[in-house]
């Protein structure tokens, strides 16, 4: 049996999980269909996901369509989920986006086209809700064609739309009226209807049908469906197009053993399961595999874990079985170190990566009985395996906790699932932004052996300086002078040293260099581990440092009668931006916007363009603060407070 890995996409409230409980029922999975609003349904587990009536991680199900098996991703729509998406689409043979012909187009469908755009995925549009009152049709997939794609064609169209008795008609490819439409479109990139067409010979229903599977599998066109995911018109026909239109896999079992884990969670006691796509090769229980990760150096680390206990998915469950082919998705017990993005067997050219956004926001968290805070702290690092893009942060000085988030409905699930999975009442601080810091200047500095201060027996001498922008930090020494494990130790210590700068934030863009070195046979690795520290702050304090804010990059569209609101809010909120463009009675914005007002913009949108404004924002790196700028607590024993620092070692060594 072949099989097709199918994720559904979308805007929050877009119909997610109703289009997937629709379908389960199509496809016999289910005997009846679950509400969200109610908390029956099949891929929302979680008690929060009930309660919110939102999906929070991704589930899979599966079902089959005239024996070709389809499993199925029903993805987060919430932009503070919006990693939980872009883990699910790396293993994606094919996605369903599906945008309200109510609300329309929304800020996260454009993000999400954008990444299934960039990944190559084939994709069909499902407009859903054409019962709903205010519903579009024609002028919905004008404004697809604008500011998604052009290359769409629309494969039905609807009746009656916004009433109760809304239908849909199919656009055959048989209809005289329908064929050269399609043509025209599929001609320009197929070299045989190119020249059929050129020299005008007729081309078949058939030849067009071919056609259109070819380009919509190569992700060059977008087929577009109306129906309903509530009353279930138009369902049937997509799940003919699934079959027909996008490229499903057959098993290559022959071929090294290539699967990468996308998703990880924990039983109730406490034992983890990796969700693993096979893309090649086989994975069978009692068998030992290899774990590939690559270190943040560029190098490959190589783990083995032994298989006990797979899953697959069948017919809406998971089931027991003794191995998994290609081209399937399963459930993987016993692989205690892996992490997501983890290679299982050997990488290979099926394996596609995303570069996923990073979290700009920080908060503090505490433990509401203070006799738990080990407890949480644990927990915490559960969570932050289970979503890599959770970051948990450890005041060792203060005994403080801190989480590096997207978002106030973040703090919400986490809450709910530390209450839940591990019984844990918390506290959130507020929530603030996350800056970075940058060398201003060049900075020298060097500790003696044998000087007076120096209560270390090793001589460590280092240049800091400012490097190209997006370089991180680059770390030069020079070769032969040292034993290596001693500059394995030095690095290893600068690079932590540097996580937090002069007013705490993290120092990137910046070459770190060793310019003098010396030990004794009575030198020990904790002599460098413990001295360079103190040479980095020092060489930093010299240099001088600037504090970047993130910032957003914005594509705002809104009324033209509300532009001049718009350009006097931004300016307030620190934002830049360019000459707005004016589209008949719409304007068009572009710019930079601090992440700290973001929100508050947003928040303020809806009101005064009458909720017709659109605001688009993705990730805009950093951008240099003049004036005064946020500082932040260093968490661990600040070096360059030399008396604290070494009573500390004194402590610890």
């Amino acid at each position: 049996m072949t099989t097709l890995n199918l994720g559904i996409v979308a805007h929050v409230d877009a119909g997610k999980t109703s289009l997937t409980e629709r379908i389960l029922y199509e496809t016999h999975v289910i005997s009846e269909i679950g509400r969200v609003d109610t908390g029956t349904t099949q891929t929302d587990t979680l008690e929060l996901e009930k309660r919110r009536g939102i999906t929070i991680k991704a589930s899979v199900v599966s079902f089959v369509v005239n024996d070709l098996k389809i499993n199925l991703i029903d993805t987060p729509g919430h932009a503070d989920f919006l990693a939980e998406v872009e883990r699910s689409l790396s293993v994606l043979d094919g996605a369903i986006l599906l945008i309200s012909a109510v609300e329309g187009i929304q800020a996260q469908t454009r993000i999400l086209f954008a990444a299934l755009s960039k990944l190559s995925i084939p994709t069909i549009i499902f407009i859903n809700k054409i019962d709903r009152s205010g519903a579009q049709a024609d002028e919905l997939v004008e404004r697809i064609r604008q500011k998604l794609t052009a290359r769409v064609i629309p494969l039905n169209r609807p009746a009656h739309i916004g009433t109760k008795q809304a239908a849909v008609i199919p656009n055959d490819l048989c209809d005289p009226l329908f064929l050269p439409t399609c043509i025209d479109l599929l001609a320009p990139d197929d070299e045989q209807l190119l020249a059929a067409y050129v020299e005008g010979k007729a081309i078949t229903a058939e030849q067009a049908q071919a056609a259109l599977a070819r380009q919509v599998g190569q992700a060059q066109l977008i087929p577009i469906f109306f129906g309903s995911a509530m009353t279930g018109v138009g369902v049937r026909e997509l799940l003919a197009a699934l079959v027909s239109l996008l490229p499903s896999t057959t098993s290559q079992e022959d071929a090294p053993l290539s699967s990468v884990v996308f998703k990880l969670e924990r039983e109730a006691a406490g034992e983890k399961v990796a969700y693993i796509r096979v893309f090649a090769g086989r994975l069978r229980v009692k068998t030992s595999v290899e774990l590939q990760r690559g270190t943040r150096n560029g190098e490959m680390e190589t783990r083995t874990s032994k298989i006990q206990q797979l899953h697959l998915f069948r017919d809406g469950k998971a089931v027991q079985v003794q191995s998994v082919g290609a081209g399937e998705f399963c459930k993987v017990w016993g692989l205690r170190e892996a992490k997501i993005g983890d290679v299982v067997g050997a990488w290979s050219d099926h394996i596609k990566t995303l570069r996923f956004a990073t979290p700009r926001m920080e908060t503090q968290i505490d433990a509401r009985r203070r006799e738990q805070r080990r407890q949480l702290y644990q927990a915490l690092l559960e969570l932050a395996e289970e979503d890599p893009l959770i970051a948990v942060l450890r005041d060792e000085a203060q005994q403080a906790l801190y989480l590096r988030i997207f978002g106030e409905v973040q703090k919400e699930v986490i809450e709910a699932t530390l209450m839940e999975r591990y019984g844990l009442e918390v506290q959130f601080a507020e929530t603030s932004i996350v800056c970075i810091e940058k060398p201003s200047g060049v900075g020298q500095a060097i500790e003696r052996l044998g000087a007076p201060e120096n209560p270390f027996i090793a001589t460590v001498g280092l240049r800091i300086e400012p490097g190209p922008v997006g370089s991180g930090v680059t770390y030069r020494s020079p070769a032969g002078a040292l034993k290596l494990s001693y500059y394995r130790v030095m690095e290893e210590a600068a690079r932590a040293t540097l996580a937090q700068g002069l007013y705490g934030w993290e120092l990137t863009d910046l070459v770190l260099t060793i310019t003098e070195t010396r030990y004794t046979p009575a030198t020990t690795g904790s002599d460098f581990r413990f001295l360079t520290p103190l040479v980095v702050m020092e060489a930093l304090s010299h240099a001088g440092t600037d504090v970047y804010e993130p910032i957003n990059q914005f594509e705002l569209s809104a009324p033209a009668d509300a532009i001049s609101v718009a350009l006097f809010k931004l300016s307030a909120l620190r934002a830049v931006y360019e000459q707005p463009t004016l589209r008949n009675d719409t304007f068009l914005l572009t710019g930079a916007l601090p992440v700290a007002t973001t929100e508050a913009f947003r928040r303020e949108l809806a009101a005064f363009t009458e909720g017709e404004g659109d605001l688009l924002v993705q990730d805009g790196g950093f951008r240099k603060m003049e004036g005064a700028f946020p500082t932040r607590r260093r968490m661990d024993f600040n070096p360059l407070n030399r008396k604290e620092y070494l009573l500390h070692v004194q402590r610890v060594s």
